[in-house]
């Protein structure tokens, strides 16, 4: 009998092969996503300058041109905690990119604005688009580098986040002294576009955090917590207003800024309530009970605090003071952007080897130095002695910053980032807000207070106040001017020397208690603990020890 061969039966498909994706390039990543988080920081600033040129071209007055600003800052506030919210029903990769296409076209539209109505609109359009950069870069680079060089990752979002509201004046001061104020606007397009290129390639989500978020996302689409969203939206906004228009409308002496707070600390109060009870939250507010984040977190917005009040002083010391025009004292500030450059990186390399509780004492400490030389700034200061506080300043800045960011994070696990970045960029940004608003006050207080103080020693009674006015007086008459105008002018200038007084000792107060007020930081620095600091000291196993130690 013939040998029949044997046959072989062939699947009729094979099994789908699952490819693992290659790792990304963390740096083209960083760099990639930088270019959106740093417009939106410098976008903060940038109009400050541009503000004269603009009430001249719309025919606006002071107190309504301020609103291109403010409306910025609460468009970018309240997207900020709904960053994850977002993300999880479209993915955080989507979420960006749009965000900064809508960035993009706000922009344009700013530009082409010829109304004040218009401005505004388009102006709370790129606040909307900016509001979710700056969280969902922190995530996306808190998942992209490993364990070891999380410092590192921070270091290079804190580069972004502190050289905006720095480099913003200055660039802005050139760009409306060189070109016309539009171009502020219309500079970001090119490097928008760079950036969404290079998102759309370098940019990948982690499958792991994608499928999370596909479960999380389906009970969102099912629970979705409008009534949360829509406390906080109303929450935020009139908390934002109060701060940036409290100063000129004097505060609780105004009955709209007195019912805004109550309606402000009410409805927030109803938020936390809602979203502590929610079943499925649109803010993960419950991320606050772990001690680190909280701790973290209030220290980051005390730190941005002072870093805006001192962005909000000095320029105007040295202009109200000392002469300076706008971009002088833009490029002025500079030594304290370079020493942060310098001093961000080095921060970012020793914080596996060094306590973050060490460095960030060391950088209170700095800070507390360089506002104890300010306040004692006078109309004599030299260029030298300017630029040794901002310089002291930087470091200690830089020292905060990178350790704050990461330690702040060290326990939330990675599907949780989205929602833990945008609480810490949420607070970073209330707490900017209220240095200005408590800069501004105190400021405009001690002056007067100041000037109430000096007046009583410039009067008839006093030999020397006597001697200096007559002197004044003669000067003038010994150029042919008549006896009772020389009279006049030379009150005239001892008026303008109390005020230039007043000023320079409401400035150096200032300076003086916030410098103080960071040292009540130091105490709350032993809630700093990192997970393996918290496991070492037998608050924890290391099988406890978060997600976000798993490298990617």
């Amino acid at each position: 009998m013939a040998s029949q061969a044997p046959s072989f039966s062939m699947p009729s498909a094979l099994p789908a092969l699952r490819v693992p994706r290659p790792r990304p390039n963390k740096w083209l990543v960083t760099v990639s996503i930088t270019f959106g988080t740093l417009m939106g920081a410098i976008d903060s600033s940038i109009v400050a300058v541009a503000l004269p040129h603009m009430m001249g071209t719309l025919g606006a007055t002071f107190q309504e041109i301020t609103w291109i600003s403010t409306g910025y800052i609460i468009a970018n506030v309240v997207v900020m905690p709904l960053t994850a919210f977002l993300g999880r029903l479209f993915g955080q990769k989507r979420i960006y990119m749009s965000c900064l296409a809508l960035f993009l076209v706000g922009s344009i539209l700013c530009g082409t604005a010829h109304s004040l109505t218009a401005l505004l609109v388009y102006r709370a359009i790129q606040g909307l688009g900016a509001g979710a950069l700056q969280p969902t870069e922190q995530a996306i680079l808190r998942q992209t580098f490993p364990p070891k060089e999380q410092g590192m990752a921070m270091a290079l979002f804190a580069m972004a986040v502190m050289l905006g509201p720095a480099v913003g004046p200055t660039l802005g001061g050139w760009i409306v002294d060189n070109y016309s104020w539009p171009w502020i606007f219309y500079i970001n397009i090119p490097v928008g576009v760079l950036g969404l290129v290079m998102v759309a390639t370098f940019v990948h989500e982690d499958e792991d955090i994608v499928a999370k978020n596909r479960e999380l996302a389906e009970k969102q689409r099912k629970n979705v917590d409008w009534w949360g969203i829509g406390l906080m939206v109303i929450g935020l906004c009139t908390l934002q207003y109060v701060l940036e228009e409290g100063q000129q409308d004097d505060w609780f002496n105004s009955s709209l800024i007195s019912a805004l707070s109550a309606l402000s600390a009410i409805v927030i109060a109803a938020f936390v309530i809602r979203e502590l009870t929610c079943e499925v939250p649109a803010v993960n507010i419950r991320l606050f009970k772990d001690p680190v984040f909280l701790s973290g977190t209030l220290i980051g917005s005390l730190m941005f605090a002072l870093l805006m009040a001192t962005m909000f002083l000095l320029p105007l010391f040295m202009q109200t003071l000392l002469g300076f025009t706008a971009t002088d004292a833009g490029l002025a500030l500079m030594p304290r952007v370079l020493a942060m450059m310098i001093a961000v990186p080095i921060v970012g390399r020793i914080y596996n080897a060094v306590s973050p509780r060490i460095v960030i004492g060391v950088g209170v400490l700095f800070i507390a130095w360089a506002a104890y030389s300010m306040s004692h700034f006078t109309l004599q200061t030299s260029q030298t002695g300017i630029i040794l506080a901002l310089t002291t300043q930087g470091i200690g800045f830089a020292c905060l910053f990178v350790p704050l960011s990461t330690v702040a994070l060290s326990a939330i696990p990675r599907h949780q980032m989205a929602d833990a970045t945008g609480l810490n960029s949420l607070f970073r940004q209330v707490g900017g807000s209220i240095g200005l608003a408590v800069a501004a006050t105190l400021l405009s207080r001690y002056g007067a207070q100041a000037r109430t103080a000096l007046v009583p020693h410039v009067s008839w009674n006093n030999p020397a106040a006597t001697e200096r006015l007559q002197q004044t007086a003669s000067g003038l008459m010994a150029r042919g001017i008549d006896m009772a105008t020389a009279r006049n002018l030379a009150l005239r200038a001892v008026d303008g020397a109390i005020a230039l007084q007043s000023q320079l000792l409401a400035f150096e107060r200032v300076f003086l208690l916030a410098g103080v007020m960071f040292l009540l930081v130091l105490p709350l620095l032993i809630f700093l603990k990192t997970p393996e600091e918290t496991a070492a000291s037998g608050g924890g196993s290391s099988k406890e020890k978060p997600e976000v130690h798993i490298e990617m």
